[in-house]
């Protein structure tokens, strides 16, 4: 047996009735059409403040979230952690566009770093940069269009709340992701992390940046901002995903007429992740948080440990999954041995529906990835009845 078809590893924390509901779930996510149908009607009866929030509160985002509070969290936290999994606590709120709303982002991740600090469960604090600023502000830099004097004013701001979590983190000693956005925004959130890093990863990988490989330039950007690493000493943690806007991406892309950032098809995103982890793991100055779901990509950075003698419990190598997705790989991986976390959302239901919309989003756009979790169900579910 292959070390990702263990079901009963995979589900050992998963009652009968949980893999009925995760079984149901995805037969839901595998109708595209569904999706579509569904998302559409879940966000007009939130808008619409139609009672639903206790449909989609048993179903989905119990499924996908570990609660309203970062205190919901904490069974779950805890009983991720008796397999030894680690939970990376993701405040999941998108979309905001007020100062005061920036500010609680803020708070929260800064509370998730002392939460962290004393809990060996949680690893990690983690925000998209857009939880800091607002979007447009982003994209109008990446675009290198002029601020006007306010926006001048609002994006010390922004870089501020970077300073402030980069600097707790420091302090603290707990390492930071900050996730990965849009590409027509992430240029001027690069700039604001790699300073984060310049200031923050002098004695090790401390702050983590996400490179989305599924965009084909992405690993020519790894290159240049290691060489930039080496020449002024510090170093460099990554997150390193497939990605989570393809659709969207690719759909600007037409609409505005310029060439799509996507890589062609799946097996050239497969081909650009796999070597952005190896080009990592063969430099002692970078960290590695494999975010992934694909078990070939996962067997690969097992077997490149072992070739370059990365031992399972190096604080520099990290496997990730999201939770409520691929149980197989990140249950399996911890019984090995390995460092592994599922990223945690948490967040109010109405506010984290983008997120859980995104996911299923991605399950159905991705090839096999919704037939693999029911196949597994179906597998867990007849060996219990033997």
């Amino acid at each position: 047996m292959k070390l990702f078809d263990n079901t009963e590893v995979a589900f050992s924390l998963k009652s009968n009735a949980e893999l009925l509901r995760a079984n149901f779930l995805y037969k839901m996510i595998q109708n595209q059409a569904l999706v579509r149908i569904g998302s559409a009607i879940t966000n007009f009866a939130l808008k619409a403040n139609l009672p639903v929030t206790g449909i989609i509160r048993a179903t989905v985002f119990n499924h996908f979230c570990g609660g309203v509070t970062e205190e919901d969290c904490i069974p779950t936290i805890n009983k991720l952690h008796s397999k030894g999994v680690s939970s990376v606590l993701d405040y999941s709120v998108e979309g905001k566009e007020a100062e005061s709303e920036f500010d609680e982002t803020l708070a929260k991740v800064l509370k998730v770093i002392n939460f962290g600090k004393v809990n060996k469960a949680i690893p990690f604090a983690v925000f998209k940069p857009t939880g800091l600023g607002r979007f447009a502000l982003f994209q109008k830099i990446t675009e290198k269009e002029a601020l006007t004097a306010a926006e001048e004013v609002e994006w010390q701001r922004v870089k501020e709340r970077f300073d402030i979590i980069g600097k707790a983190a420091h302090e603290k000693g707990f390492p930071l992701l900050v996730d990965g956005e849009e590409s027509w925004m992430q240029d001027a959130a690069d700039a604001v992390v790699e300073d984060l890093m310049l200031r923050y990863n002098q004695e090790r990988p401390l702050v983590f940046n996400t490179l989305q490989m599924y965009r084909h330039d992405r690993l020519d950007y790894l290159k240049a901002l290691n060489e930039r690493a080496l020449e002024k000493g510090f170093f460099i943690g990554m997150k390193v995903v497939r990605g989570a806007y393809m659709e969207k991406e690719r759909e600007r892309a037409e609409e505005k007429g310029y060439e799509s950032p996507i890589c062609i098809d799946k097996r050239a995103t497969d081909e650009n992740f796999d070597a952005a982890a190896l080009y990592m793991m063969d430099r002692p100055n970078m960290a590695l948080f494999a975010g992934t779901h694909n078990e070939h990509s996962t067997y690969l950075v097992m077997d490149w440990a072992k070739k370059y003698g990365i031992d399972k419990k190096d604080k520099n190598l990290w496997f990730g999954q999201l939770y409520g997705m691929s149980d197989n790989i990140s249950f399996n991986l911890s019984n090995a041995g390995y460092n592994v976390a599922k990223y945690l959302p948490f967040g109010p239901v109405k506010d984290v529906m983008p997120y859980l919309i995104r996911r299923a989003e991605e399950n159905t756009s991705v090839a096999g990835q919704t037939s693999r979790e029911l196949d597994l169900i179906s597998a867990e579910r007849s060996r219990r009845k033997k």
